[in-house]
């Protein structure tokens, strides 16, 4: 259904070494540079699925500005790669946010491991394994 999620930086260096360390944890390589129409630099980082995601400097000029209510999740292999891309984050200068990682007990999916940070930008991601 998706073919990126987008989110955006008030400092696109400081971003790409924020997401190449830590989407290099899921196996992603270092992002693509792009450079808009606009002359705004986008930072593309592709999974191999077609699903894309992407780090853009606004092309309106206004600082970047964390979505209220919005979470940008990265599927994750196991519970220690959850851990572990959440350890990353926090190391590559994200911040902890919400519960320590580890399982998180719903009523519809059962027991999921969640890790959740935010980017230097202020942005929510998390990690996030669905057991077989």
């Amino acid at each position: 259904m998706l073919f990126h999620t987008m989110v955006g930086s008030n400092d696109i260096e400081r971003s790409k070494r924020f997401y190449d360390t830590v989407l290099g944890t899921l196996g992603a390589g270092e992002g693509t540079r792009n450079i808009a129409d606009s002359g705004h630099i986008r930072l593309i980082y592709n999974n191999g699925n077609g699903t894309n995601f992407i780090v853009s400097q606004p092309i309106n000029d206004e600082p970047a500005s964390v979505a209220n209510g919005s979470t940008v999740a990265f599927s994750c292999d196991s519970p220690e790669q959850v851990k572990q891309l959440h350890d990353t984050a926090v190391a590559a200068g994200g911040t902890s946010i919400e519960a320590p990682p580890g399982p998180r007990e719903t009523a519809s999916m059962g027991t999921i491991e969640l890790a959740y940070f935010r980017d230097p930008d202020g942005n929510k991601l998390c990690g996030i394994h669905f057991p077989a």
